[in-house]
């Protein structure tokens, strides 16, 4: 009681106490609701509605459990001397209770506990990028099971320092380029000697004005969500061949880690450095496709699509958006995506590719008991 008054998050499923104070910001279900539940007994809760939770969300409960509450007591004692009641966490709460909690040093990397070195599939006290290719036909059932964990991926300082990127360094970077970028294409659409058709035909050549440029850069942003679908769905979530050690290990390092470890805050985004040859590839395409300055326009509008898309991925997984509005259900849909439906829930800054690819996660129902 003492620690919950203090902000902690207890709760117990079948009297097994679990301390979820690390974990409450990131519940896709808001971080209102799982603090409701402090001091309760959640076993109910865990089969819905409103949400059945899967074997991966049970799982992901263990990396939290703290101890067990014995048959009979009405209290139980948890480690480090605290003490766990199911009394109503809204009667008073006695000060010294308070003061004894607060003194008493906090536990630690309670997540890593379950991670057992010897048993699991791979070695986490070294780098894993190495080892994934060798668990073969293990590897989609692993790497499909998340972890509350950071992941090192290579041995080289440098390397691993390039493959992390906090958040704000993607609009950073990229914001300056799109709004640049925006304005060289707007002053060159200005000039007028933009045409489209114009190498097949002078006569029916059609002038693009400098008006039809946020029109050119919404069509940017649209193409950007389709590329963002296609691109999850196909190549992030290939599934390689169990002999193939390299194919194994290129999934890994391109989406398989993120799967692995959901809620590794600096490998939520993409790096500047890598994601700067995949936009340069995209640029030189369009150059081939469009006239310059209309294929540059179009680019600026996919590249700013791309900025609100890594933002929306990470305010997915880290932000706490209110419940009932869009982000609140996208935020829930994606972590279904994670932890249960791995084969379906591709968009991510939308769902609207979902329906017309026909990969839309189903709603749950709960029939009324009797």
């Amino acid at each position: 009681r003492a620690r919950c008054a203090q902000g902690a998050c207890l709760v117990s499923c079948h009297r097994r106490l679990y301390d979820l104070s690390g974990f409450v910001r990131l519940h896709p279900g808001g971080e209102q609701l799982l603090r409701r539940r402090a001091g309760t007994d959640v076993s109910a809760a865990l089969d819905g509605p409103p949400h059945r939770h899967s074997a991966n969300a049970r799982r992901w409960l263990e990396q939290y459990y703290v101890g067990e509450i014995e048959p009979g007591d009405e209290q139980s004692c948890l480690p480090h001397g605290f003490s766990f009641s199911f009394q109503s966490l809204s009667e008073t709460v006695d000060e010294k209770d308070v003061v004894a909690a607060a003194q008493t040093p906090e536990q630690t990397d309670l997540c890593y506990k379950t991670v057992d070195v010897e048993k699991d599939l791979v070695d986490w006290q070294k780098p894993l990028l190495w080892q994934v290719g060798y668990l073969g036909e293990k590897y989609d059932e692993w790497v499909h099971q998340p972890v509350d964990r950071p992941i090192r991926l290579f041995h080289s300082d440098f390397l691993e320092f390039l493959s992390k990127t906090a958040w704000y360094v993607v609009f950073m970077v990229w914001m300056p380029v799109v709004l640049y970028l925006s304005w060289v294409s707007y002053t060159s659409l200005a000039q007028g000697n933009t045409r489209l058709f114009s190498s097949f035909t002078t006569e029916y050549s059609i002038l693009v004005h400098k008006y039809y440029f946020p029109f050119i850069f919404l069509l940017g942003m649209i193409l950007w969500s389709l590329l963002e679908y296609l691109i999850h769905r196909f190549v992030f979530h290939m599934k390689p061949p169990a002999s193939n050690y390299y194919l194994i290990t290129l999934h890994f390092l391109l989406h398989g880690q993120h799967h692995k470890s959901p809620f590794d805050s600096s490998r939520l985004v993409f790096p500047p450095v890598p994601a700067s040859l995949v936009i340069g590839f995209f640029y030189g395409v369009l150059r081939l496709l469009l006239p310059e300055v209309l294929g540059l326009s179009v680019f600026v509008g996919g590249l700013c699509g791309y900025v609100i898309y890594d933002m929306m991925h990470y305010y997915l997984h880290y932000g706490s958006p209110k419940k009932g509005t869009y982000l609140y259900g996208l935020k829930a849909y994606h972590v279904k995506h994670h932890f249960e439906h791995q084969k379906s829930g591709f968009g991510i800054s939308t769902r609207f590719w979902d329906y017309p690819f026909r990969t839309l996660i189903p709603e749950e129902t709960f029939k009324k008991e009797d």
